[in-house]
């Protein structure tokens, strides 16, 4: 097994939504500080530092994870999308972003990210969810500010409008 010595930097390459990326880690430097400091990418937020509430999530690989729990290190030759990548163009929201915008479904924004991240995720492998299944997902995070009702209102129509669902039938459910 070979050792990385704890204070040498070491490079790592990975494409970021999308577009190559590359910086200097030392190898006990976590994700969340990687993207933040060394990379400029900041929507990605630093909460409980323990994996616990969820402001964090990226995803890497196409899988979402804690980067509050993943070493820089780690990332070296993956796919990294931070909330950053959600939205098709820029100046342009995502289907998830506007049904959050419609819903008020934000207070202060700081486990925005991380929600948005884990339901893009989430409503990618599960077309048409139901309200429960969006509450078991949301129980991976803390939000202080909304009392998540808008935030299963928004994931709710967002998966709708995804799915392809007329309004009429989101009315009928």
């Amino acid at each position: 097994m070979s050792r990385l010595p704890a204070a040498q930097r070491h490079a790592v390459q990975f494409s970021l939504n999308g577009k190559p990326a590359s910086g200097e880690a030392e190898p006990r430097m976590l994700l969340t500080d990687f993207l933040r400091h060394q990379i400029g990418a900041t929507g990605t937020h630093v909460g409980c530092e323990h994996g616990v509430c969820g402001a964090c999530t990226v995803e890497i690989d196409g899988q979402p994870a804690r980067a509050c729990l993943t070493l820089a290190v780690q990332i070296d030759g993956c796919t990294v999308r931070t909330v950053e990548g959600l939205a098709p163009a820029s100046g342009r929201l995502s289907t998830l972003q506007a049904a959050f915008k419609r819903n008020h479904a934000l207070q202060c924004g700081f486990c925005t990210a991380g929600i948005l991240m884990s339901l893009d995720n989430f409503l990618r492998e599960n077309i048409r969810p139901t309200e429960q299944e969006i509450r078991d997902l949301l129980t991976g995070h803390l939000c202080r500010c909304t009392g998540y009702t808008p935030i299963v209102r928004a994931a709710m129509e967002a998966a709708a409008e995804m799915a392809g669902d007329s309004a009429k039938e989101k009315s009928d459910a």
